[in-house]
Protein backbone atom coordinates (compact mmCIF):
# COMPACT_ATOMS: atom_id res chain seq x y z
CA UNK A 1 0.00 0.00 0.00
CA UNK A 2 2.62 2.37 0.84
CA UNK A 3 5.04 3.66 -1.90
CA UNK A 4 8.30 5.49 -1.42
CA UNK A 5 9.55 7.59 1.41
CA UNK A 6 8.48 11.66 0.88
CA UNK A 7 10.36 13.11 3.28
CA UNK A 8 11.34 12.99 6.74
CA UNK A 9 10.43 16.37 8.98
CA UNK A 10 12.53 17.77 11.37
CA UNK A 11 11.24 20.62 14.17
CA UNK A 12 14.05 23.29 14.07
CA UNK A 13 14.44 26.33 16.17
CA UNK A 14 15.82 28.37 13.62
CA UNK A 15 14.51 27.90 10.36
CA UNK A 16 17.15 30.32 8.11
CA UNK A 17 20.39 28.71 10.42
CA UNK A 18 19.14 25.39 9.49
CA UNK A 19 18.55 26.05 6.02
CA UNK A 20 22.08 27.96 5.98
CA UNK A 21 23.83 24.65 7.19
CA UNK A 22 22.06 22.20 4.81
CA UNK A 23 22.66 24.98 1.85
CA UNK A 24 26.19 25.36 2.99
CA UNK A 25 27.47 22.81 4.97
CA UNK A 26 25.87 20.31 2.83
CA UNK A 27 25.61 21.76 0.05
CA UNK A 28 21.80 20.78 -0.42
CA UNK A 29 19.23 22.60 -3.21
CA UNK A 30 16.99 24.31 0.00
CA UNK A 31 13.81 25.67 -1.05
CA UNK A 32 11.94 29.17 -0.06
CA UNK A 33 10.20 28.90 3.21
CA UNK A 34 6.62 28.76 2.67
CA UNK A 35 4.06 28.94 5.30
CA UNK A 36 1.11 26.70 6.11
CA UNK A 37 -1.41 28.32 8.03
CA UNK A 38 -3.94 25.34 8.03
CA UNK A 39 -0.74 23.31 9.80
CA UNK A 40 0.47 25.83 12.23
CA UNK A 41 4.23 25.83 10.32
CA UNK A 42 6.50 27.83 8.20
CA UNK A 43 8.10 24.95 6.11
CA UNK A 44 11.35 24.80 3.99
CA UNK A 45 11.91 21.64 1.51
CA UNK A 46 15.04 20.39 1.05
CA UNK A 47 15.50 18.64 -2.60
CA UNK A 48 17.43 15.18 -2.03
CA UNK A 49 18.22 13.10 -5.19
CA UNK A 50 15.76 10.33 -3.64
CA UNK A 51 13.49 11.95 -1.62
CA UNK A 52 13.33 15.71 0.71
CA UNK A 53 13.61 16.87 4.12
CA UNK A 54 11.32 19.20 5.66
CA UNK A 55 11.87 21.74 7.88
CA UNK A 56 9.60 22.63 10.01
CA UNK A 57 9.40 25.91 12.59
CA UNK A 58 6.56 26.97 14.16
CA UNK A 59 3.74 29.96 12.77
CA UNK A 60 1.30 30.76 14.97
CA UNK A 61 0.92 30.76 18.68
CA UNK A 62 -1.21 27.66 18.33
CA UNK A 63 1.35 25.79 16.46
CA UNK A 64 2.37 22.08 16.97
CA UNK A 65 5.83 22.58 16.47
CA UNK A 66 5.97 25.02 19.13
CA UNK A 67 5.12 22.23 21.63
CA UNK A 68 7.33 19.70 20.28
CA UNK A 69 10.20 22.11 20.24
CA UNK A 70 9.20 22.85 23.87
CA UNK A 71 9.91 19.43 24.74
CA UNK A 72 12.75 19.12 22.14
CA UNK A 73 14.60 22.53 22.25
CA UNK A 74 17.16 21.71 20.09
CA UNK A 75 14.70 20.55 17.21
CA UNK A 76 14.45 16.54 16.06
CA UNK A 77 12.84 14.30 14.02
CA UNK A 78 8.96 15.00 13.95
CA UNK A 79 7.63 12.87 10.89
CA UNK A 80 7.74 10.40 8.40
CA UNK A 81 6.01 10.92 4.99
CA UNK A 82 5.30 7.97 2.80
CA UNK A 83 3.39 8.39 -0.65
CA UNK A 84 -0.08 6.56 -1.34
CA UNK A 85 -2.05 6.47 -4.77
CA UNK A 86 -5.41 7.00 -3.04
CA UNK A 87 -5.83 8.34 0.71
CA UNK A 88 -8.86 7.49 1.36
CA UNK A 89 -8.48 3.51 0.60
CA UNK A 90 -5.02 4.02 2.92
CA UNK A 91 -6.99 5.98 5.62
CA UNK A 92 -9.95 2.70 5.44
CA UNK A 93 -7.51 0.44 5.79
CA UNK A 94 -5.72 1.74 8.45
CA UNK A 95 -8.92 1.94 10.46
CA UNK A 96 -9.89 -1.23 9.64
CA UNK A 97 -6.28 -2.61 10.79
CA UNK A 98 -6.58 -0.62 14.17
CA UNK A 99 -4.42 1.82 13.45
CA UNK A 100 -5.88 5.69 14.15
CA UNK A 101 -5.93 8.55 12.42
CA UNK A 102 -5.27 11.99 13.76
CA UNK A 103 -7.83 14.73 13.61
CA UNK A 104 -11.31 13.79 12.09
CA UNK A 105 -9.76 11.43 9.86
CA UNK A 106 -10.46 13.56 6.76
CA UNK A 107 -7.53 14.52 4.87
CA UNK A 108 -5.98 18.12 4.67
CA UNK A 109 -4.31 19.79 1.73
CA UNK A 110 -0.69 19.54 2.72
CA UNK A 111 2.81 21.80 2.35
CA UNK A 112 3.07 20.24 -1.67
CA UNK A 113 -1.10 20.65 -1.96
CA UNK A 114 -1.93 17.37 -2.24
CA UNK A 115 -3.96 15.32 0.14
CA UNK A 116 -2.59 14.11 3.64
CA UNK A 117 -3.30 11.95 6.55
CA UNK A 118 -1.26 11.65 9.91
CA UNK A 119 -1.39 8.50 11.86
CA UNK A 120 -1.18 8.59 15.46
CA UNK A 121 2.69 7.81 16.90
CA UNK A 122 1.50 5.38 19.65
CA UNK A 123 0.49 2.77 16.82
CA UNK A 124 3.19 3.59 14.11
CA UNK A 125 6.45 2.20 16.88
CA UNK A 126 6.56 6.14 18.23
CA UNK A 127 6.91 7.84 14.79
CA UNK A 128 4.19 10.43 13.98
CA UNK A 129 3.71 8.90 10.17
CA UNK A 130 2.07 11.05 7.43
CA UNK A 131 0.44 9.95 4.35
CA UNK A 132 0.17 11.82 1.19
CA UNK A 133 -1.93 10.89 -1.90
CA UNK A 134 0.07 11.19 -5.14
Amino acid sequence: MIGRLNHVAIAVPDLEAAAAQYRSALGANVGEPQDEPDHGVTVIFIELPNTKIELLYPLGENSPIQGFLDKNPAGGIHHVCYEVEDILAARDHLKASGLRVLGDGEPKIGAHGKPVLFLHPKDMNGTLTELEQV
